[in-house]
């Protein structure tokens, strides 16, 4: 029973460090409006607290609900990808995906974005969003397909900071912190010295090495 109760808060850990993160960078990186605030902090909180109640991350083949929280999680991850793009309107497959994707249809979602990518392969927003659809139809895991998805986002806009936080956000989820670790220390060592985003994600860094020391030390995490 104990050992269960440890493995529970192990799941529980990457939910709730992605909750903070995911809200601290919409804040101070992608500048999310004081006015969302509220409403993106609920719908984190909310949603990923719904995935960790009901999915099962350890078991690859468990199955997922037709619709998981569709005004939550996947709305929020629209709203953060959104977020980095400003102003610049999304690609009318990119806008007819992310429909799918507050509504929990994430099969959808992806096989839109494949044709969005298809037509314009060059569409950083579009290739980022198919990474996001992917993680979640796969629930939380990080598939070949994913990374490929978040691999060609950087790849086409290198000096984002987009790019390889949703990657990170997608390792952590899925229980992969030290590999989220090594991605955005590298972010963090190649970026400009002035870039604005560097600082903030360094800060994120420092909590994500302050847990994983917690974790390796034994010590409660409660």
């Amino acid at each position: 029973m104990a050992a269960a109760g440890g493995q529970a808060r192990m799941t529980y850990l990457p939910i709730i460090l992605l909750a903070v993160l995911a809200l601290g960078f919409a804040i101070v990186v992608l500048r999310l409006p004081r006015s969302a605030w509220t409403l993106f902090a609920a719908a984190l909180v909310f949603g990923l607290a719904g995935y960790a109640l009901q999915g099962s991350p350890g078991f690859g083949g468990s199955p997922r609900a037709a619709v998981d929280d569709p005004d939550q999680t996947g709305g929020a991850l629209v709203e953060a990808r959104r977020s980095l793009f400003g102003t610049n309107p999304p690609s009318s497959y990119v806008t007819m995906a992310d429909g799918f994707a507050r509504q929990g249809q994430f099969t959808t979602a992806a096989g839109i974005l494949r044709s969005g990518v298809d037509a314009d392969p060059k569409d950083t927003e579009a290739w980022i969003a198919l990474g996001n659809a992917l993680v979640q139809h796969a629930d939380g895991r990080l598939t070949p397909a994913a990374l490929y998805a978040y691999a060609q986002a950087r790849k086409l806009e290198p000096d984002s900071p987009g790019p390889g936080f949703f990657l990170g956000v997608a390792m952590i989820r899925g229980g992969d912190l030290a590999d989220a670790r090594a991605l955005w220390a590298d972010m963090i060592a190649r970026a400009p010295a002035d870039a604005e985003w560097r600082e903030q994600l360094q800060q994120r860094l420092n909590m994500l090495d302050a847990l994983i020391a917690r974790m390796n030390s034994g010590k409660p995490t409660e």
